[in-house]
């Protein structure tokens, strides 16, 4: 009950935080419906910590792409101390290497 809380928590809050995500012309034209059909921008921004990490913080990271699917079909909170735990996204691989593509393209 504690973890489905803190989801409901985090979702919320990014939610609320919609509003100030980068606009659509800051992203390539594949990737934002990407990012809308999966949620990301509920949780994370291109430039500036949100709920997660900004991807530019994830790029740093210097994460495979193989390893940046995985952590998104299964997140490891232990990568990132000090955020809210991201939640297990269900993400067709072939999505998710796009996401990771562009993600890894920000460092």
């Amino acid at each position: 009950m504690k973890n489905i809380s803190k989801l409901i928590l985090t979702f919320v809050l990014g939610t609320m935080a919609f509003g100030s995500q980068a606009k659509a012309e800051d992203f390539p034209a594949d990737i934002k419906p990407l990012m809308t059909k999966y949620t990301c921008f509920a949780c994370h921004k291109v430039d500036t910590r949100l709920v997660g990490p900004a991807y530019k913080d994830v790029a740093k990271k210097k994460y495979s792409v193989d390893k940046i699917v995985a952590l998104i079909a299964k997140p490891q909170p232990s990568n990132w101390p000090g955020y809210p735990p991201m939640a297990p996204m269900t993400v067709p691989k072939e999505d998710a290497v796009k996401l990771a593509k562009y993600i890894n393209s920000l460092k």
